[in-house]
Formats: C-alpha cells, structure tokens, sequence
C-alpha cells in the first residue's frame, strides 16, 4: 500500500473521529454555542473534504491491483464524510427552523387569532416534512452512487476475465499453428522417403533380372 495515502488516511481518520465529537455535544448545545460548534465543524469538513481529494488523487495514480483496494476503502470514507455532513446540515436546520418557529410564533401571538395560529403551526410542520423528504433523496442519491460504483467495478473485472480468457484463445492458436507446421514437415518426409524406398526396390529387382539374365545365357551358352 502506498505511504502516502496510509499518511492521508491517518489525518483524516483523526479528523472524522474529532468531529464526530463536535458533532454529538452539538446537539445538546443551544443559542450561539452551538452555531459556533458548527461553524468549527463546517472547517472541520472543509480539511476532512481536502484529504478525500487527495486520497483519491494517490489511489487512482497506483497499480490496478492495488488501486482497486484503495477505491473500496476510499468510498467508505467518502459515505462516513457524507454522513457528517448529513448531520451538520439537520442540526443547522434545527437551529434555523426552531428560529423561524419561534419568530413566526412570537410575532403572530399578539395579533393573530386562533386560526391563524393554526395556519401557523401547520406551516412549521409542512417545512418539517419537507426538510425530512430532502434527507431521505440524499439518502436515496447515496446509495445509487454506491450500486453505480460497485456496477462500475463488477463490469471491469469482467473486462478483465474477457481480456484473459482472449490471451489463452490467442496461445492455443499459436500452438495449433504449430503443430499444423510439424504434421506437414512430417507427411512431407514420409512421402520423400516412399519414394527413395521405392526407387531401391526398382533398382534391386532390375540388379536381380540382370544377374538371372546372365546366369540363364551362361547356361545356355555351355
């Protein structure tokens, strides 16, 4: 693994553990202490955003073998960042529509009737809904990148099985090839060798008519 992205991965592992820590005294926090514990952890995110960056920088530039390791982790780390700020952003909208609620009802009591006062709670609670409609698409759009990856990387290691299985196709021709070239060699020196053979026999059965010729006019001679 690389020295530079475990160096990353170290900073921003101790940057995600202190503002999960910001983040959960956060929520027990009112007023202006808790705007500042969240403008703290809104830095937070910015460094914690920047590591990301860099560890994927450091990832994609290393082997496949190794990079594809780095990938799965960095994606877990992309979600716990996201995760974050999913809950930075429902404790800051709490502040502000706790505000809104409470400026809306503070105004509107001295001067409003009873309906309106109903009209007016109705409307906090619409915004209520709306804002938990909002986190559960992010949710939803989350966990669409996840499968979108995991596709991504399932069809390259298929690409990968095709590119090896072609090479092995590719060998077995080569040896086919081969073997066609040494049949051929083969067929062509048995046929040159039935030929030699065949030219011996000739020549031994003429030496063998040309001996009897002889020996038949010697006989007939004497």
């Amino acid at each position: 693994m690389s020295q530079v992205f475990e160096g990353y991965e170290r900073q921003y592992c101790e940057i995600s553990a202190n503002l999960s820590k910001k983040v959960t005294s956060a929520t027990v926090l009112d007023g202006e202490q808790k705007k500042q514990k969240v403008s703290e952890v809104a830095g937070g995110l910015e460094d914690a955003e920047a590591l990301i960056r860099k560890m994927d920088l450091e990832a994609r530039s290393l082997p496949p073998g190794v990079k594809a390791t780095l990938l799965v982790k960095l994606r877990e780390y992309k979600t716990d960042l996201n995760n974050l700020k999913s809950e930075v952003k429902r404790i800051a909208s709490g502040n502000a529509n706790q505000a809104a609620r409470d400026d809306l009802l503070d105004s509107s009591m001295a001067t409003a009737s009873a309906d309106q006062r109903a009209r007016l709670l109705m409307s906090t609670e619409k915004l209520g809904k709306s804002s938990d409609r909002i986190r559960e698409g992010r949710k939803t759009m989350l966990e669409t990148e996840e499968l979108g990856v995991s596709i991504l990387q399932d069809l390259h290691q298929q690409r990968q099985s095709l590119l090896h299985a072609h090479n092995n196709l590719h060998g077995v021709d080569d040896n086919i090839g081969r073997s066609k070239k040494i049949l051929t060699n083969m067929s062509r020196r048995m046929s040159r060798n039935k030929w030699i053979i065949g030219t011996i026999i000739a020549l031994l059965v003429i030496a063998i008519l040309v001996i009897l010729y002889f020996k038949l006019t010697r006989r007939s001679s004497t």
